[in-house]
C-alpha cells in the first residue's frame, strides 16, 4: 500500500488542550500521529502524520473539524504568517507513492473540506492550477486579513468565498520531503534577520532549494525560519555557516538552532559527518 506524510500547521500554539484535539481526531482516522510540536510565539503547531492514502485524507478534513470548532482566527495573533486556522496541509508521497498520487490527494481533502465545513482552500506545490500558487509564501500573502481583498484576483481553487469568518482559508498541496528548520540570532534587529533571510532564499538568487523568512521571536532574539527542500544540495551545516557568517558582519552571533517535526536520517548523518569532519562512506 502507498504511504503518505501529512505535515499540517494549525494556528495554535498555546493551548494544549487544542493540539490533544486535534491529535486524538487524527488517531480516530487510522493515521498515525509520529511527531508534535507546538510553539507559542509562533502561535501554532505542526504536526507529521503518516498513513495510507485514505487515512491521511481522512485526517485532513478531522483536523480542518477540529480547526473550525476551536480556533478563531480573527483573536489569533503570532509571529507566523497564516491564513487558516488549518493553515497547511501538505501531501507527501513516501514508500510506493508520487507526486501526483499526493497532488490527487490534496485536491480530494480540499473538496470534501469544503463541502462539509464550508473553508476554502488554495491549492499549491505540485497540487497547483495556476503558477501564482506554486509558491506557499504568494499564497500566504496578505495573510487572513487580506483575503477578501484577493479574492477578486486571486479566488481559492476550492470554495466560492474569500474566506471562513473565522477559520480562513486553507493552502493545501503536495511537495517532496522537506526539513523544517529555524536557526536563532543574539538580536532583536528585525531588519537583519529579513536581510539575511532574503539573501538565503533560492527565489532571491541565494542558497538552492531554500526558502527563508525573518522573524522576531523578542526583544533580544531574531529568527531565521526555513524550509529546506532539497538537504542533499543544502546541508544543515553550510546552511548554519552561512548564516553565522552574515549575521557575524553586524556584530551578532547564532543563538541556537532547532528542528521543527522529524528530519530524514540521510541529514542528519550528513550533518554529523560535516560537524566531524568525517567523509562519506565510499
Amino acid at each position: 500500500m502507498p504511504l503518505f506524510e501529512l505535515v499540517p500547521n494549525i494556528s495554535e500554539g498555546r493551548s494544549d488542550d487544542v493540539v490533544d484535539a486535534a491529535v486524538a481526531a487524527v488517531d480516530a482516522t487510522g493515521a498515525r500521529v509520529l511527531h508534535r510540536t507546538s510553539d507559542p510565539v509562533h502561535h501554532r503547531s505542526v504536526l507529521t502524520i503518516a498513513g495510507g492514502a485514505n487515512a491521511v485524507v481522512d485526517a485532513a478534513v478531522a483536523l480542518a473539524g477540529v480547526a473550525v470548532e476551536r480556533i478563531d482566527l480573527r483573536a489569533h495573533r503570532g509571529v507566523h504568517p497564516r491564513i487558516g486556522a488549518l493553515d497547511v496541509v501538505p501531501f507527501v508521497p513516501l514508500d510506493g507513492a508520487t507526486l501526483e498520487d499526493a497532488a490527487a490527494l490534496a485536491r480530494a481533502a480540499a473538496q470534501r473540506i469544503w463541502e462539509q465545513f464550508a473553508i476554502p482552500s488554495f491549492l499549491y506545490g505540485a497540487a497547483a492550477t495556476d503558477a501564482r500558487r506554486a509558491l506557499l509564501a504568494d499564497v500566504r500573502a496578505g495573510e487572513f486579513e487580506g483575503l477578501p481583498e484577493r479574492f477578486e484576483s486571486m479566488p481559492p481553487d476550492v470554495g466560492s468565498i474569500a474566506r471562513h469568518e473565522s477559520a480562513g482559508a486553507i493552502a493545501i498541496g503536495a511537495r517532496p520531503l522537506l526539513i523544517a528548520f529555524n536557526v536563532e540570532l543574539e538580536s532583536g534587529d528585525l531588519a537583519l534577520a529579513r536581510r539575511i533571510a532574503s539573501s538565503l532564499r533560492e527565489r532571491s538568487g541565494g542558497l538552492r532549494s531554500l526558502r527563508a523568512l525573518g522573524l522576531r521571536l523578542d526583544e533580544g532574539t531574531v529568527q531565521v525560519s526555513l524550509n529546506v527542500t532539497d538537504p542533499a544540495a543544502t546541508p544543515l551545516a553550510r546552511i548554519v555557516a552561512v548564516i553565522a557568517a552574515l549575521a557575524a558582519k553586524s556584530g551578532v552571533r547564532v543563538r541556537r538552532s532547532e528542528l521543527i517535526g522529524l528530519i530524514p536520517e540521510r541529514a542528519v548523518e550528513a550533518a554529523a559527518r560535516a560537524t566531524l569532519g568525517v567523509p562519506p562512506a565510499s
